[in-house]
C-alpha cells in the first residue's frame, strides 16, 4: 500500500497536534475570534442555513466553528477528532459558553474508514483537514456520505511552490522521525469526489492560503 492511500499512523496526529497547539489554538480564538478562513466555512454554513441544523466537524480540533455555529442557530453539533490532545481544551470552551449538552464529541474514530460510525448531519465541515490526510477521495466520501443538505472544506493552493514545501515538510518530519504527513491534493480531483457522491460545488472563496469550497447536494 503506497503513501497515498495508508491510513494515518495512530500517533501523528497527537504527535503533531498536541496540547501546546491545542493551548495556542484556544488563546488565539479567545482573543480574536474565528480565523478569517473559518469564517469563510461559517458563512457559507449560514448560507446554506444553519438555524436548526445540525452540524457534523471531521477534525474540529478545539470546536471553534461549532461554538459560532451553535451561536448562530445551529441546534446541535458532532465533532470527530483523531488527536486526543484538543480534548480539555474543547471542554474549556464548551463550559465558558453554556454550550456542552449541544455538542458531541467523538475521539479516535477515523471517519474515512469508519463513516457508519457518526450520525448524518445536515451540514459537514473539514477545515484544513484534506490536506492533512493520505487519502482525499476516502475522506471526501464519507464526509459526502455523512452530509444531507451541504460538504464544506478547505484545503491550500495547489501550486509549485505549495507541493515543494510540502515534500520539503516531510522530508523533514523522516528525518526527525515524526510520523505526521502533509498532503498538497489536486482541488479539481477533490471537488471530483463531491459531485461523484451527487454534490454541487457552489462556493468558491480564499483567505491567505486557504481556499474553501462549499458543496450543495444536487
Amino acid at each position: 500500500m503506497d503513501e497515498c492511500c495508508a491510513p494515518p499512523p495512530a500517533d501523528g496526529f497527537d504527535r503533531e497536534f498536541d496540547a501546546r497547539f491545542a493551548a495556542r489554538l484556544a488563546r488565539r480564538y479567545r482573543r480574536e475570534g474565528l480565523t478569517p478562513s473559518a469564517h469563510l466555512i461559517l458563512d457559507f454554513a449560514d448560507s446554506v442555513g444553519l438555524d436548526g441544523a445540525s452540524v457534523l466537524e471531521i477534525g474540529g480540533g478545539i470546536g471553534d466553528i461549532q461554538l459560532e455555529a451553535l451561536k448562530r442557530g445551529a441546534a446541535r453539533t458532532t465533532n470527530v477528532e483523531l488527536s486526543s490532545s484538543y480534548e480539555p481544551i474543547a471542554a474549556e470552551l464548551l463550559d465558558e459558553a453554556g454550550l456542552r449538552d449541544r455538542v458531541t464529541r467523538v475521539l479516535g474514530v477515523d471517519v474515512a474508514r469508519a463513516p457508519a460510525a457518526v450520525d448524518v448531519a445536515d451540514i459537514v465541515v473539514l477545515h484544513r483537514v484534506v490536506c492533512c490526510y493520505p487519502d482525499y477521495r476516502r475522506l471526501l466520501g464519507a464526509a459526502a456520505a455523512r452530509g444531507r443538505r451541504a460538504v464544506v472544506f478547505s484545503h491550500p493552493g495547489h501550486t509549485l511552490w505549495t507541493r515543494i514545501a510540502s515534500r520539503s515538510i516531510n522530508a523533514l518530519y523522516t528525518l526527525t522521525g515524526n510520523p505526521y504527513r502533509s498532503f498538497a491534493h489536486d482541488p479539481r480531483a477533490m471537488e471530483a469526489v463531491l459531485v461523484g457522491h451527487g454534490f454541487a460545488p457552489r462556493y468558491h472563496e480564499r483567505r491567505g492560503p486557504w481556499h474553501v469550497v462549499g458543496a450543495v447536494r444536487a
